[in-house]
């Protein structure tokens, strides 16, 4: 080999300079920014320091570096810690963004220059123009509400529209599905003006005969949402199979994470669902446990056949997880009354709910004897955030209970520190803010986090999540009616007040009404639970709660 030809000394020179060049993608969070860096580890612990400080203008005396990647250092970075004796290849592996991820704290010394020149609205070009006023709406091309409000929610999954980005298509009819939705996609993004969806509307018609039909005067019939949601869902997940293309939305998501999910779809709004049922007629009877998926919850509104009065998601979420079923006993040798009871062991990071609004009523009496589709107009509650605690199997609620007691272990520390007095009561707010921060991140650089619970979810993730669109119904027509989407709005204010007598943060919303776009809050969110002839929660997205 060439190594036999090199003299010792001439070997170590080499190496030293493979080393010196070594460099490790960073990415420092401080304050409110996030700054990139390629660190030079031959620099060591001065070096990286002095770099920062030329970034941030916080003196390398004030700096307090603090790993929140594995693998790196333990609390606070000390200046004779030898940064070459650390593995950042193995640490690397580990993290999804491709970079490392240190914490920066310490106050800057100097003003920074602004960032930016101000800039008129009437100087912006379209695209430009679309990302600081209200988001474009959809112009109604005949009875396509359920349509526009679907497509104005799901506008709203980041990490869908980044997998769909680079969608090359194909000449099948899903992939020019798929194809149509990103390119509306594309083209809401560039304007503020009303889109008519014409191409989607047209591919939708072709890949879904049923949203064809006319009405006896000829008109397009008003459809489903939910069928429409559900639709688009089953063809984008066959057009976005294989996990090169899980990852483009969601950075380094692994195995272990994704636990079975094989495309995009699933590994965004795919539930893994345990089912177990026990016979209740013998007891010594095995219980009887599969697995299935599911993309989306149903909120029973009817009550189930207890006839249980439903007032609350959650209250209806139970009933449809719960239930009873006849099936054939091996033990007894004939059928017998089992219970069914459905649990989430894979979550994901988006979640829908659907409620059961709609129901099927049988008409023996009429001349067809067709029966009729009928819709729920009882009032059922909702809150903008949604516990899954309960709704998931054994061995998720052990891990979410884990993360649980760890937060609520490191609030009481909080709450003990401010009441302890001495000096701690003493120190102006800028500095107790510090000093918790610091204490945060220290404990932070320590931890051992829980196994994954479902793919993009947060280390430690407590089976919260947020609501952030609805698709309602107006109407008490099945088959008629009108689809509007609420879309919670991407910026928020730094402080918004809470709704009276909640605890419920009343953020801006969007409210989309086909073509026109205006502006709402929480509040009035949270008002479509039904009970009136007023627009009523049909589909509720979430997403986890960071």
């Amino acid at each position: 080999s060439l190594l036999s030809l090199l003299s010792p000394p001439q070997i170590v020179s080499i190496i030293l300079r493979i080393m010196s060049s070594t460099t490790v993608p960073l990415s420092i969070k401080f304050g409110k920014e996030t700054i990139s860096m390629d660190f030079v580890v031959a620099s060591g612990v001065k070096g990286l320091k002095t770099e920062l400080e030329e970034k941030t203008g916080v003196p390398t005396d004030r700096m307090k570096l603090m790993a929140k990647s594995k693998g790196l250092w333990k609390g606070v970075l000390k200046d004779d810690c030898d940064l070459s004796s650390i593995d950042f290849g193995a640490a690397l592996s580990k993290v999804k963004s491709g970079a490392l991820q240190i914490l920066l704290m310490g106050s800057a010394t100097k003003l920074a220059a602004p960032k930016a020149k101000t800039v008129f609205l009437e100087d912006l070009p379209p695209e430009e123009i679309a990302k600081v006023k209200e988001p474009s709406g959809l112009v109604n091309l005949g009875n396509t509400c359920y349509l526009n409000s679907v497509v104005q929610c799901l506008r709203a999954v980041d990490p869908l529209r980044k997998g769909l980005r680079d969608f090359g298509g194909g000449t099948s009819q899903n992939a020019l599905f798929v194809n149509a939705l990103k390119e509306l996609y594309q083209n809401l993004d560039r304007t503020h003006e009303a889109v008519p969806p014409t191409q989607f509307v047209r591919l939708t018609k072709m890949t879904f005969p049923q949203f064809n039909q006319l009405t006896p005067q000829g008109q397009p019939m008003q459809q489903d949402a939910e069928e429409f949601y559900s639709g688009v869902l089953t063809v984008a997940a066959e057009e976005t199979s294989g996990k090169e293309k899980i990852e483009k939305a969601i950075p380094g998501v692994t195995d272990d994470e994704l636990k079975g999910a094989t495309n995009l779809v699933d590994a965004l709004f795919g539930m893994k669902m345990e089912e177990t049922l026990t016979n209740k007629e013998a007891s010594e009877e095995a219980p009887v446990v599969s697995h299935d998926l599911h993309r989306k919850l149903v909120c029973n509104i009817l009550g189930g056949p207890q006839g249980i009065t439903v007032n609350h998601l959650t209250q209806g979420i139970s009933i449809s997880l719960n239930g009873e079923i006849e099936k054939h006993s091996d033990t007894l040798g004939r059928n017998a009354v089992w219970s069914r009871k459905q649990r989430i062991a894979r979550l994901p990071p988006y979640m829908v709910v659907q409620f059961g609004r709609f129901y099927w009523k049988a008409t023996p009496d009429s001349q067809d004897h067709s029966g009729v589709k009928c819709k729920v107009m009882r009032p059922v509650a909702f809150s903008g955030e949604f516990d899954v605690y309960e709704f998931c199997s054994e061995e998720v609620q052990k891990i979410l209970k884990a993360s649980r007691d760890k937060a609520l272990k490191e609030e009481e520390e909080r709450i003990q520190a401010k009441l302890s007095g001495g000096d701690v009561a003493m120190k102006v707010p800028e500095e107790e803010d510090e000093e918790a921060a610091l204490q945060a991140a220290l404990a932070m650089s320590m931890e051992t986090s829980e196994p994954p619970v479902g793919p993009g979810l947060a280390q430690n993730f407590q089976g919260i999540y947020e609501l952030f669109a609805v698709v309602t119904h107006k109407g008490r027509d099945a088959d008629g009616g009108h689809y509007m989407g609420w879309v919670k709005a991407e910026k928020q204010l730094a402080s918004t007040e809470k709704i009276q007598d909640t605890n419920e943060a009343n953020e801006d919303w969007f409210v989309f009404d086909d073509d026109e776009v205006s502006p709402c809050k929480t509040e009035d969110v949270l008002k479509l639970k039904g009970g009136g002839d007023w627009h009523m929660s049909y589909l509720n997205y979430y997403r986890a709660k960071k």
